[in-house]
């Protein structure tokens, strides 16, 4: 078997140098993934400056791959050489624990990172146990499908669990790279859509997208008339914010949902969430039957990652554009 090529973070927050690893041998239950293209997740940026102190060097980031089969081990049999797949966040689990057999392999305790202390999606291949790789449905572009494999399925997971429906009102906290994507799942479940930015240059685009209403949170009246209005607020962001405010934006039995980070604990009073019966929750990726639907929604329903393109070549270019929140919203990287 040749050996794989791609760009490597040698060292904390390094830019990427070209770098090649011998796989080895297939395992039995591996694809291997010609990639024709691999989106630019912000989780990128973190592993490659190592912030979260799980990074080991040189590592290939990239979990948001596009591609074509290119080789399968001898105990799959659900997917063939020649076939249109993708790959998110997740590489494998151990198939056997209580989460696996839930269907919740995302949960899984040792569940495998694509590009954690192994090689990811910014190279010519990559592999995955079998499980995790999920064929792309046909109405879907290679390069708009790339984002959808983290970040659509990162959005769409806590809709679907949530029981999102036409009589839901939705609240999106931040229009970029995971909110863009929000406000178009949630509209297609015919939930009422509310967006929340601190720009109010974002208003006319976020109701392109299907946002009803369009909340401008540096402005404290128009944070007090929204209060009791919404059934779930999904938080995109990664900034710190009054999240009392938006706990008060709740209705009985509302839930505000973390997707992004804020650096600081979010601190709220508890007399809200027992009086209204509200909670506070996060979701982290969704497991491969949610994302094979994710995908089949998303075709049917005309979901589209909104994308900038990037030659594999200029990938250190594109992750500094991601880091400086220049990227309207999505970097995708082709071969």
């Amino acid at each position: 078997m040749s050996l794989i090529q791609g760009l490597a973070a040698h060292a904390a927050g390094a830019e990427l140098l070209p770098f090649r690893y011998d796989p080895g041998e297939l395992g039995l239950h591996e694809v291997e993934i010609g990639i024709s293209h691999c989106g630019i997740c912000h989780s990128d940026i973190h592993l490659i400056s190592n912030d979260w102190g799980i990074s080991q060097y040189p590592f290939i980031p990239g979990h948001e791959v596009v591609g074509t089969v290119t080789a399968v081990g001898s105990e799959v049999g659900s997917l063939q050489v020649g076939q249109r797949v993708g790959l998110g966040w997740q590489s494998n689990s151990c198939g056997q624990c209580e989460w696996c057999t839930r269907g919740m392999e995302n949960l899984c305790p040792a569940a495998e990172a694509t590009c954690v202390h192994r090689h990811g999606g910014y190279a010519d291949r990559v592999r995955a146990n079998a499980r995790f790789v999920i064929p792309i449905p046909e109405a879907l572009q290679s390069d708009e499908a790339a984002p959808l494999l983290c970040g659509g399925i990162t959005v769409y997971n806590p809709l679907r669990m949530q029981g999102i429906n036409p009589a839901s009102r939705v609240g999106v906290v931040g229009i970029g790279g995971l909110g863009h994507l929000a406000i178009q799942f949630a509209r297609i479940f015919g939930a009422e859509v509310t967006a929340f930015s601190t720009s109010a240059a974002k208003e006319e685009e976020a109701r392109s997208l299907g946002a009803h209403h369009f909340v401008n949170t540096r402005e404290t009246k128009a944070m007090r008339d929204v209060a009791s209005t919404f059934d779930f607020i999904l938080n995109t962001a990664n900034a710190d914010q009054d999240w009392s405010t938006y706990v008060q934006a709740l209705r009985p039995t509302g839930t505000l949902c973390f997707l992004g980070v804020p650096p600081s604990p979010v601190n709220v009073h508890a007399f809200p969430l027992i009086s209204g019966l509200r909670s506070i929750t996060g979701s982290p990726v969704g497991s491969p039957y949610q994302l094979r639907e994710m995908l089949d929604v998303a075709a049917r329903h005309g979901v589209k990652a909104q994308i900038e393109r990037f030659p594999m070549a200029k990938a250190n270019e594109a992750v500094e554009k991601v880091k400086k929140n220049k990227v309207r919203y999505r970097a995708v990287l082709a071969n």
